[in-house]
């Protein structure tokens, strides 16, 4: 009787070990991922409108979070706009190798950069987005600082 006990009690102690509530753990970051899945923004620049993607990061859906967002944005080398967030965004910096024009990245935490020329680069970003359209986008930003305008997009899919 013993043996059957201590086999049933260790049987239990297997079966609580296990993550039995893993696929709760799976759906509730699935709801976060889909948060963001499939979202954009707009970003209004000297009256010319471009769309970016929100990539599914958790940066991506702080930045969602904090729209509408007007930012003056600097430039930096002839190839990016760069500006501080009114808040630290959650990082997962990864070194892209290659920067393509439109992509919309976040450097060290607060900082926001849009980049409108593609070059090699050694620094680590968290994407948080990527333009559709880029074709007006380095006329549009133009030299110097320039004020964007950051809203979140409603009811499109990506294309």
């Amino acid at each position: 009787m013993k043996a059957v006990y201590l086999l049933f009690l260790s049987a239990l102690l297997c079966c609580a070990c296990t993550p039995a509530n893993s696929h709760v753990e799976a759906s509730a970051t699935s709801a976060r991922a889909s948060q963001t899945q499939g979202a954009a923004m707009q970003l209004t620049i000297n009256n010319h409108s471009f769309t970016a993607d929100l990539t599914d990061t958790v940066a991506a859906q702080e930045l969602r979070r904090l729209l509408p967002l007007t930012l003056i944005m600097q430039d930096h080398l002839g190839n990016e706009k760069h500006a501080s967030l009114p808040q630290r965004l959650t990082t997962a910096d990864q070194r892209p190798h290659r920067i393509e024009a439109g992509d919309v990245m976040l450097w060290q935490g607060q900082t926001i950069v849009v980049f409108y020329e593609s070059f090699d680069s050694s620094y680590h970003y968290t994407r948080l987005g990527k333009i559709r359209e880029t074709e007006n986008l380095k006329s549009a930003v133009g030299q110097g600082a320039v004020q964007v305008r950051f809203t979140a997009v409603h009811g499109l899919s990506n294309q």
